[in-house]
């Protein structure tokens, strides 16, 4: 594994966690993706792209495109963030990325909630939209490092 996990370094972010009983988890994110936010509770930490994951819509308001929920080395979920202005407006935004030509596990959930007030990183009025691949139990044991939710899940 450590042999395949060098390669997927030349093209994607990859990080390797060995498992309390011996077996492993190889996270794939495509390359240029980064940390940027410590762990929230129930989510885990917020990764991106900042030159591929942000769309600039023509009217100057940010789409973010794919962010990756990632805790202690294990994909959580994908998200994308759309103003509600964009929605109301009838906008369609296709073909992002998310975890395509990427290993991923099958999604066990989504949520799509309105954000009335925005939060950290994203202040306009906004639908957060994650999938998740872990189940809601599994969701509930992620404390996260202390920084406070930006919003309840």
């Amino acid at each position: 594994m450590n042999a395949l996990a060098s390669i997927l370094k030349k093209d994607y972010e990859t990080v390797l966690t060995t498992n309390k009983d011996q077996s492993v988890y190889l996270l794939v994110l495509p390359k240029g993706t980064m940390q940027m936010t410590p762990s929230v509770p129930k989510m885990g930490a917020h990764w991106f792209n900042p030159k591929a994951d942000l769309y600039q819509a023509e009217d100057g308001v940010t789409v973010f495109k794919t962010i990756y929920g990632v805790e202690k080395g294990k994909l959580v979920f994908i998200e994308q963030m759309i103003a509600q202005k964009h929605l109301a407006e009838g906008k369609s935004f296709t073909d992002f990325d998310g975890m395509q030509g990427l290993p991923s596990p099958a999604i066990d959930h989504s949520n799509i909630e309105f954000i009335a007030h925005g939060h950290e990183g994203f202040e306009v009025p906004h639908y957060d939209i994650h999938h998740y691949f872990i189940s809601k139990a599994e969701q509930d044991q992620i404390k996260g490092d202390g920084a406070p939710p930006a919003h309840t899940h």
